[in-house]
């Protein structure tokens, strides 16, 4: 293949250039095959790289594969956003009120509210509390004794996340994960915020990969968990999280529940545009 494709770089969650999640996106990607795209997304080495196509269900406007260098990913957040984001400044437009993406994991509706993106959070694929043997690994793993953990959930819409809820914003970002005793796991960490924290969230979260680095700043763990609190009564149907700040990033994504269902949205930012040729 040496045609030329469209590509763009762009930072997702976050309203500052560079402090947030970066994605590759490829357009018109129909006539690369499984193996060039995962070749493509190791090269890039982000921690998601997308390839928009033509879809293949009624009702979405484009089709979206979503690529780590290691996996293909049923869904992921930060890809939605970014991926729709490239799509619509390339000239999509959708044909209903919504833009309708089809992933592995279905059709995920994303809507625009002035500068900002929001996907409609997909159902969970698994719920409840996480196994005991397996919270004792990974509390190990952070560093932190088990009764740390003032609760854990499995959170997983798509990647496999699991979350643990810890008592303050310090002892969140004082964690120095093990990602060996890790290894094979997706935890995402977080605290409610305080006043004291001088901080414009309301909770801080931290992801922690299968592959074994930290995320950004991550859609998905955070839909996931946007399920939990909201139907669990532990956030308000309203909040904004902040991600990445450990890492000397500045994610926020803000959390909506209304009639329709809990959205994730966050502000998307062009860095690169060019061509890519395999």
């Amino acid at each position: 293949m040496t045609t030329p494709l469209s590509f763009r770089q762009v930072d997702v969650f976050s309203g500052e250039r560079l402090r947030g999640n970066a994605l590759a996106v490829v357009h018109d990607a129909d006539g690369l095959s499984d193996a060039d795209m995962a070749a493509f997304a190791r090269w890039t080495n982000l921690s998601e790289t997308t390839f928009l196509l033509k879809p293949t269900r009624a009702g979405a406007d484009y089709r979206v594969r979503i690529f780590t260098p290691r996996e293909e990913l049923p869904f992921a957040g930060h890809p939605t956003l970014g991926s729709c984001h490239s799509w619509l400044e390339a000239g999509g437009r959708p044909a209903g009120d919504h833009v309708i993406q089809e992933c592995g994991a279905g059709l995920i509706p994303v809507r625009q509210s002035g500068e900002t993106l929001a996907f409609q959070a997909p159902p969970m694929l698994r719920t409840g509390a996480v196994e005991e043997a397996i919270l004792v690994r990974i509390m190990e793993g952070l560093g932190l004794p088990r009764e740390a953990a003032l609760a854990a959930e499995w959170v997983d819409n798509g990647p496999g996340w699991l979350a643990v809820l810890l008592a303050s914003r310090q002892t969140v970002l004082s964690v120095t994960p093990d990602f060996q005793r890790l290894r094979g796991m997706r935890v995402g960490i977080f605290a409610r915020c305080t006043a004291d924290d001088a901080t414009d969230a309301d909770i801080e979260v931290r992801g922690f990969t299968a592959a074994g680095f930290e995320d950004p700043v991550t859609g998905s763990l955070n839909a996931g968990l946007a399920c939990w609190l909201t139907s669990a009564g532990l956030a308000p149907a309203r909040y904004v999280a902040a991600q990445g700040t450990a890492i000397g990033r500045a994610g926020r994504v803000a959390v909506e529940q209304d009639g329709n269902g809990l959205w994730i949205g966050g502000s998307v930012a062009t860095v690169i545009t060019g061509t890519m040729t395999l």
